[in-house]
């Protein structure tokens, strides 16, 4: 069974960091895209960024161009989504998935909230 868990939500002020970590069980990792997606009260869901499976290419939302990178590890099985220069906007439960596009994804993780406030 494949599992997807998510960590290093937090709460951090405004132009701080967070690092988050997707790790991934019961496949190795380059079977998959993998895709961040957020969603905050009250608003849809949306991508965040997406790294794919075979040429490890990446692709950003124009909200977090310049800000956020996206990585993978495959010895560790965990793809990372390093946020800089955070904003108040980017408060959200973020979640990773094994698809770049949502209703595409097979399997998701539970989220982790990320909170940008003062």
């Amino acid at each position: 069974q494949v599992q997807l868990v998510e960590s290093g939500g937090g709460l951090v002020q405004p132009g701080g960091s967070l690092r988050l970590s997707c790790a991934v069980s019961g496949r190795t990792l380059d079977y998959y895209a993998i895709g961040w997606f957020r969603q905050a009260p009250g608003k849809e869901r949306e991508g965040v960024s997406c790294i794919s499976s075979s040429t490890g290419r990446t692709s950003y939302a124009d909200s977090v161009k310049g800000r956020f990178t996206i990585s993978r590890d495959n010895a560790k099985n965990t793809v990372y989504l390093q946020m800089n220069s955070l904003k108040p906007e980017d408060t959200a439960v973020y979640y990773c998935a094994t698809s770049c596009v949502a209703p595409r994804a097979g399997y998701w993780g539970q989220g982790t909230q990320v909170t940008v406030s003062s």
